[in-house]
């Protein structure tokens, strides 16, 4: 096998380990869409701790065959990704599986002991850890974040949760729709999302916090109403926006594929509003602020 094959069978790897955390994916590398890379993205961000652009991806995951080989060091992201310490012990590993049956028989029999001590300590090591998953369950708290007007659990792709301290900030697992944390201590977490206002909680081991509960943005839930309705009373709808947007607005609206940003002032980008389109409902809000006043006067959007 060589380095091309090898990386194309890391790449089945990296899906299936994405299938495992998002499981009502069942499509290929072909289908993965702008949400699954940004999912990958932020799996990639807690798992290795280390960051791949949307870019990359592009480049070297979603093609069915790749002409060169990555980077070493992204390629050691990926295998760090799928249970290696890097690249170099996921090409060895895998070349002892190929070359096994080329060997004669006294080999295979030097090779089966090999493999059978190899056994026994994968098994010691799935033992340890079992026992600390079991030792440590009563660390791991599931929250869920909800509405405090309709009470009902929100969208977590509208959430980013952060476990923040002193130096830096780390990303929240969200597992079946709820935050999963693990703590032994007092941590601060911070709830974020366009559309509700900001969050910050004390979670410990003794007193785990309760579900989180968000407040709207009202303002920011209007204007997430607009884009994704079929309202026809434009005139209605133009004073309505009139409303909620401030004079100075500035939309950032970020193009797939990494081809830049567009920039609309209120006006411009009242008039896309004013008439639904197909476009318009796949656009993602990623970041909206408020004047003192509530109006909106900045907006980030993705465009899926």
């Amino acid at each position: 096998m060589n380095p091309l094959d090898l990386f194309q069978n890391l790449k089945n790897d990296v899906l299936f380990v994405y299938k495992e955390h998002h499981p009502y994916f069942d499509g290929t590398w072909k289908t993965f869409s702008s949400q699954d890379i940004q999912n990958l993205i932020e799996l990639i961000e807690i798992k290795v701790k280390q960051t791949v652009s949307e870019k990359w991806i592009y480049s070297h995951l979603k093609p069915e065959k790749n002409d060169k080989l990555p980077r070493k060091d992204m390629l050691n992201i990926l295998s760090q990704l799928v249970g290696f310490s890097g690249w170099e012990e996921y090409v060895f590993k895998h070349k002892v599986v190929i070359a096994e049956p080329q060997l004669n028989v006294m080999k295979s029999n030097k090779n089966k002991l090999i493999w059978l001590a190899g056994l026994l300590i994968i098994t010691g090591i799935s033992a340890f850890v079992f026992y600390n998953l079991i030792y440590e369950k009563d660390n791991v708290h599931s929250l869920e974040v909800k509405d405090s007007y309709t009470n009902d659990k929100i969208n977590m792709d509208d959430i980013k949760a952060t476990i923040v301290n002193d130096s830096s900030e780390i990303p929240i697992e969200i597992i079946n729709s709820e935050l999963q944390i693990k703590t032994t201590d007092s941590i601060k977490v911070v709830i974020n999302s366009p559309f509700y206002e900001q969050k910050e909680v004390i979670v410990t081991n003794t007193h785990p916090h309760p579900n989180i509960v968000l407040e709207p943005n009202d303002y920011a839930m209007m204007l997430k109403g607009f884009m994704k309705s079929d309202i026809k009373d434009w005139q209605t709808r133009k004073e309505q926006l009139n409303k909620i947007f401030s004079d100075d607005l500035e939309v950032i609206v970020m193009l797939k594929n990494d081809l830049g940003a567009e920039y609309f002032n209120k006006e411009e980008f009242s008039e896309k509003l004013i008439i639904p389109s197909a476009s318009l409902k796949k656009m993602k809000v990623l970041e909206i602020k408020n004047e003192a006043n509530k109006q909106i006067n900045f907006i980030r959007i993705l465009q899926q």
